[in-house]
């Protein structure tokens, strides 16, 4: 996984108004946890962050202005519902050689067996441990072929060396889903259908 360096600094403003302003400046308040340490509230280019956020479980490389530099990864992150720019995002504190559990994404790829069948996602992600220098940012998972009925588990979906399953082993993580035949009309709409044509035809 890719490391992605980006400056830091420590804010002493809290609260609704001061992560206001420090919006208007394109930044964003962060807080970072972890290691039992106390919370440091910090504030980090908006523009910077939003492009790092966009690859899952980025590890950050975290240049603090006057305490040096931490290693990082997402937590969670507030985004505006409306207009999507970054609000208020949680970071974890890890080291090196670490391991950490995060949920990682499933991405299906190929195309099912003829015959109009639906995939259904019945997990988006999966929960994994693994060294937080070589988190996976997703899993690609291959359904070609597949047919009705047909499911993937999470222990069918292959893991990279040094990274365990914390998701059960038996949990459907993808299944095929058999196509719906268009139901007919009711008995009653055929027929007031063809008398409203009888009708017609008289008129005419």
């Amino acid at each position: 996984m890719s490391e992605v360096k980006i400056a830091a600094s420590v804010r002493s403003e809290f609260g609704k108004g001061a992560a206001r302003k420090i919006r208007r400046d394109n930044k964003v308040p962060v807080v970072l946890y972890g290691h039992g340490t106390d919370p440091v509230h910090l504030t980090l280019p908006g523009h910077e962050l939003l492009l790092a956020l966009r690859t899952p479980n980025v590890l950050l490389s975290l240049d603090i202005e006057g305490k040096g530099q931490e290693l990082a990864i997402p937590k969670a992150v507030q985004r505006d519902p409306l207009k999507g720019f970054l609000e208020h995002v949680d970071l974890i504190l890890v080291k090196r050689g670490e391991k950490v559990t995060v949920e990682v994404p499933v991405q299906a790829e190929g195309e099912l067996a003829a015959g109009g069948n639906l995939l259904e996602h019945v997990l988006n992600t999966l929960s994994v441990e693994a060294e937080a220098t070589h988190l996976p940012e997703s899993f690609s998972v291959s359904v070609e072929g597949l047919e009705a009925g047909a499911s993937v588990l999470a222990k069918d979906i292959e893991l990279p060396k040094g990274t365990t399953l914390v998701t059960d082993a038996d949990a459907v993580v993808l299944q095929v889903l058999a196509a719906q035949a268009e139901e007919p009309a009711a008995e009653g709409e055929a027929t007031e259908a063809a008398e409203g044509e009888t009708a017609e035809g008289a008129e005419a």
